[in-house]
């Protein structure tokens, strides 16, 4: 029972990061991950640390995008306070509802401060289906 509240607090966690991307608000996204998170965006860059996280979005080139990750599948370590996700991402254009990149995604999360939040992240960009 414990595994599908922590599944749930997981979802929500990620609702909100999605919404917090949608509205451009880098700082509250930030929240979402620990201090010493890994990224690796979909075409490959490694990113260490959510203030590289946030540098890389801000300082990117090219018309405001944001993304929205749906998750399909969550798995929970209740001893290791650790936890799995995987699905697809999606990036949009700033006034756009079709996506014009996307792919699979996977991502760590860690309640070892008593929240979930994210430790890693994997995106690979995938052809969009």
């Amino acid at each position: 029972m414990a595994q599908d509240s922590d599944s749930t607090q997981i979802l929500a966690q990620r609702k909100a990061s999605n919404a917090a991307l949608r509205q451009f608000d880098e700082d509250l996204n930030a929240t979402f991950s620990t201090e010493d998170a890994f990224i690796t965006t979909g075409a490959g860059t490694l990113l260490a640390g959510k203030k590289a996280l946030q540098d890389y979005i801000q300082n990117a080139s090219g018309p405001n995008m944001y993304w929205i990750r749906t998750p399909s599948e969550i798995k929970v370590n209740p001893e290791t306070k650790l936890a799995w996700e995987t699905g697809t991402w999606e990036g949009f254009y700033e006034d756009s509802k079709e996506p014009v990149v996307g792919g699979n995604y996977s991502a760590m999360w860690t309640k070892a401060s008593g929240v979930w939040l994210i430790k890693s992240q994997l995106f690979v960009t995938l052809p969009i289906e």
